[in-house]
C-alpha cells in the first residue's frame, strides 16, 4: 500500500495567516533558542560567579548540571502535559516561568538560591525545544520539512555553540547577572507573540500519564548526575554518598526497566523504539550532545587558565564552532531530502573524531589559527550529523507520536549534554590528580636539574621561594596534560556514533511527496 504524507490539517492552516505563521514561527523558535543558549551561556562566566556566590571550583558547576538535569527530567511528560493543558496554554507556561526564573537565577546571591533558580528554568524550560519542533512539524508539509528543519537544527546547535561568546561579551562589558537578564526582554517578545499569532491547535484526548516509570525515570538519572557530579570531591565509593547515589540510580533503571517492559501504561510509546531509524537518531544525538556541551564547558577554562585570554577573547575563540554549525546545516536544509543521510552523517562522524584527536594535541601555546580551524571543522561535523539525523527520526513516525519524539529526542540531547560535562569534569579533575603526583615525585632536593647554578636560585624546593615557583610550575603542567588526555577520552567517546551508520536502513524510495511503503 501507499501512505502520502499529508499537508497540515485544513482547519487549522485556515487560521494560521502567511503573516502570522512566520511570527508564530519566529516566536517559537525564539524558545528553543533561549533554552538552549541557557545551556553553555554561563560557562565563562564561571570564574566570575565562583567568587560571588562564594563557591568551589566542583560546586559552582552544579550551576550548568543543575539546569540540564532538570530540563531532561520534566522533558519526560512534556507530550501528556501538551495534551492535557493544550499546546498552546503549555508553551505560554513555560515561557513566562523561563522568562521569570531567567530574572531570579541573575538576582541570586548565593550558591544554593542559584542552584534552586536553575532548576526551576530547566524545569519551564523543558517543554520549549520539544513543543516548538512538533509546531514546526505540524505546520509544514513533508516536502518543505527539511528546509525548516534545517532552520530549527540551527538555532538548537548555534544556542549552546554561540554561548561562551555571548556569555563573554556580556560579562567583560556588564556582569555575569546579564547572562540571564537578556532572557528577559526575548521572552516577553516570544510570549506576546506567541499570545496574538499562534493559533490553538485541535483538541487532542490526554492518555493517562505513567506516574510510576517517570519516577523511577527520574530517580535513576538525578541520582546518577548527583554521583557523577560529586563523586571527585568524595573519593568516590570511599563515600557513603556516592554509593547511596550509585544504588538508587540502579535500582531506578532496573525498576523502570521492568515497568516498561511488563507495564500496559507507560510513559515511552514503545512504538518508537520500534523504529530504527528514530533508535539510530537517538543514538547519534545523544553523542553529538555529549561532544557539544562538553567541549563547549572545557575550552573557556583551557584558554583562560592555560592560554591567558580574556573572557571576551575566549568566547570570540569560541564562535568558529558556531560559523561551521551553521553554514553546515544552510546546506543541509537544501539537500537533505535528495541524497542518503548515512553519506553525511558518515562525514560529520569522520570530522567530530578527527577535530577530538586534534584537540588531545593541543598545548597552552596553541595558535590561534589552529583553535579556529580545528573548532570549525568540528561544528561542520556536527552539522553534518544533527540535520539529517532529525529529518531521519521523523521519517516514518505517524504524526500523532511526532510530540513524545520530539520530547524524547530532546531528552535524549539534554542527558548526553548532562552527562558528557559531569564524566568530562570528572576525568580532568582525576587526571590532574595522578598527573600532579607524577610530575612532583620529581620535585627533590636531589634532583640536580633544580639545585644547580641559576635553578638552585628560583626553583630548589628546599627554599621558600622555590618552592612555591615549582608549585605554580606543576600545576600549570599537571592541567595542560590533564586537558589533553581529557579530550582524548573524548575521541573514544565519538566512536560508537560509527557503529549506529552500520544498523541504519537504506532509505526508501520516494517520488514527489509520496512514500512507497512495501504491500502487505
Amino acid at each position: 500500500m501507499t501512505a502520502v504524507e499529508q499537508a497540515p490539517n485544513g482547519a487549522r492552516a485556515s487560521r494560521d495567516t502567511p503573516v502570522g505563521l512566520r511570527i508564530a514561527i519566529i516566536c517559537a523558535m525564539m524558545g528553543t533558542f533561549m533554552q538552549v543558549l541557557d545551556s553553555t551561556i554561563a560557562n565563562v562566566a564561571l570564574p566570575y560567579m565562583q567568587g560571588t556566590l562564594q563557591a568551589s571550583r566542583d560546586q559552582i558547576t552544579w550551576v550548568l548540571t543543575s539546569y540540564i538535569v532538570a530540563a531532561a527530567v520534566m522533558t519526560a511528560p512534556v507530550g501528556w502535559l501538551s495534551a492535557r493543558i493544550g499546546r498552546k496554554p503549555y508553551f505560554l507556561i513555560s515561557m513566562t516561568g523561563f522568562t521569570v526564573t531567567s530574572a531570579m537565577c541573575g538576582a541570586a546571591q548565593s550558591l544554593d538560591q542559584m542552584i534552586f533558580f536553575r532548576m526551576l528554568q530547566g524545569l519551564f524550560g523543558a517543554a520549549l525545544s520539544p513543543l516548538s519542533q512538533s509546531v514546526v512539524l505540524d505546520r509544514f508539509p513533508a516536502e518543505k520539512r527539511g528546509m525548516i528543519m534545517s532552520i530549527w537544527g540551527m538555532v538548537v546547535m548555534v544556542g549552546p555553540i554561540m554561548g561562551p561568546t555571548l556569555g563573554g561579551w556580556l560579562t567583560d562589558n556588564y556582569s555575569w547577572r546579564w547572562v540571564f537578564y537578556v532572557n528577559v526582554p526575548v521572552g516577553i517578545l516570544a510570549v506576546l507573540g506567541m499570545l496574538i499569532f499562534l493559533s490553538e491547535d485541535e483538541t487532542v484526548e490526554a492518555k493517562t500519564f505513567d506516574w510510576t516509570g517517570f519516577t523511577f525515570f527520574a530517580i535513576a538519572i538525578a541520582a546518577l548526575q548527583f554521583m557523577l557530579d560529586r563523586g571527585t570531591s568524595k573519593d568516590w565509593f570511599s563515600s557513603g554518598e556516592i554509593i547511596t547515589e550509585a544504588v538508587l540510580s540502579g535500582t531506578g533503571a532496573y525498576l523502570f526497566i521492568v515497568h516498561y517492559f511488563t507495564s500496559d501504561q507507560i510513559f515511552l510509546p514503545r512504538g518508537l523504539l520500534k523504529d530504527v531509524n528514530f533508535v539510530s537518531a537517538l543514538v547519534l544525538t545523544f553523542f553529538v550532545g555529549v561532544l557539544m556541551l562538553a567541549t563547549t564547558a572545557l575550552l573557556p577554562p583551557f584558554l583562560q587558565d592555560l592560554g591567558g585570554y580574556t573572557v571576551l577573547d575566549t568566547g570570540l575563540m569560541l564562535a568558529p564552532r558556531g560559523v561551521g554549525t551553521m553554514l553546515t546545516m544552510m546546506l543541509m536544509g537544501r539537500v537533505v531530502m535528495k541524497v542518503d543521510a548515512r553519506l553525511p552523517m558518515a562525514v560529520g562522524c569522520v570530522l567530530l573524531t578527527w577535530s577530538m584527536w586534534q584537540m588531545s594535541l593541543w598545548t597552552p601555546s596553541v595558535t590561534q589559527m589552529t583553535l579556529a580551524s580545528t573548532t570549525f571543522v568540528q561544528g561542520v561535523g556536527m552539522g553534518l550529523i544533527f540535520i539529517p539525523a532529525n529529518v531521519m527520526a521523523f521519517a516514518t513516525l505517524p504524526s500523532e507520536l511526532r510530540t513524545d519524539a520530539a520530547a524524547i529526542i530532546n531528552l535524549v540531547r539534554n542527558m548526553g549534554m548532562a552527562l558528557g560535562v559531569s564524566i568530562t569534569s570528572s576525568a580532568l579533575a582525576a587526571s590532574m590528580q595522578t598527573v600532579h603526583a607524577s610530575l612532583a615525585a620529581h620535585v627533590t632536593p636531589f634532583n640536580r636539574a633544580l639545585s644547580v647554578n641559576g635553578p638552585a636560585l628560583f626553583y630548589n624546593p628546599q627554599l621558600p621561594l622555590g618552592r612555591t615557583i615549582m608549585e605554580m610550575i606543576v600545576n600549570q603542567q599537571a592541567l595542560a596534560i590533564s586537558y589533553a588526555d581529557t579530550f582524548y577520552l573524548m575521541l573514544f567517546l565519538s566512536l560508537p556514533a560509527f557503529l549506529v551508520l552500520l544498523v541504519i536502513p537504506k532509505p526508501e524510495p520516494t517520488v514527489g511527496t509520496v512514500k512507497i511503503e512495501p504491500l502487505e
